[in-house]
């Protein structure tokens, strides 16, 4: 009878734990929001006052934006193999979404260069800067990202990710699936608003 008790409380700990380890993973993420919240209405406010460059988005960053839409894709292929244990699919998934963030990496360093090759620079004016600094801003949560992508490779070649154990990949799917929906909003942001 008392290691019914012991099991029931060190479950009821363990629980404890995993909340406050998602708690603390939507209030990150809560605070991203309201960091791109303050920079979109700053760009707003700057962009009210004049002195602002047009230029168009390069088409780079469109391709950029279907890679990772395609990323969000496969990342809820990879939660969905996770959760019925084809723990195969679940590798190749984490492999193939991690493929994806680094095409995207590379072809916003890419955007980049043509906004350079456009005159379009960090310094200089504001709507260019504020590109760089979403775009830029963006990619170091997506290395965040990456980094836990990692994580739960890890872990998941020590067995520890399957249908019982889903606390990690679904934080890992939850945080892929919020990068995806901010640089979509980002994106549409800066064509609509440039």
């Amino acid at each position: 009878m008392r290691s019914n008790a012991v099991i029931l409380a060190n479950r009821a700990i363990k629980i404890k734990v995993f909340n406050a380890k998602k708690f603390a993973l939507w209030l990150f993420l809560i605070s991203v929001c309201m960091l791109f919240a303050g920079l979109t209405s700053a760009y707003l406010v700057k962009k009210s006052d004049g002195n602002w460059l047009q230029f168009d988005m390069p088409q780079i960053f469109l391709y950029s934006t279907i890679v990772l839409i395609i990323s969000i894709l496969s990342m809820h292929w990879t939660y969905r193999s996770a959760k019925n244990n084809t723990l195969l699919s679940l590798k190749w998934g984490l492999l193939f979404t991690g493929l994806l963030a680094i095409i995207f990496s590379y072809l916003q360093f890419e955007g980049w260069g043509q906004l350079v090759e456009t005159n379009v620079f960090l310094v200089g004016n504001p709507s260019g800067s504020f590109v760089y600094v979403f775009s830029g801003l963006h990619l170091v949560h997506l290395l965040g990202g990456l980094g836990f992508l990692v994580v739960v490779f890890v872990d998941t070649l020590k067995f520890q990710v399957h249908s019982k154990n889903l606390l990690t990949i679904e934080m890992c799917t939850t945080y892929w699936h919020f990068l995806g929906g901010l640089w979509i909003y980002l994106y549409l942001f800066l064509v609509i608003n440039n």
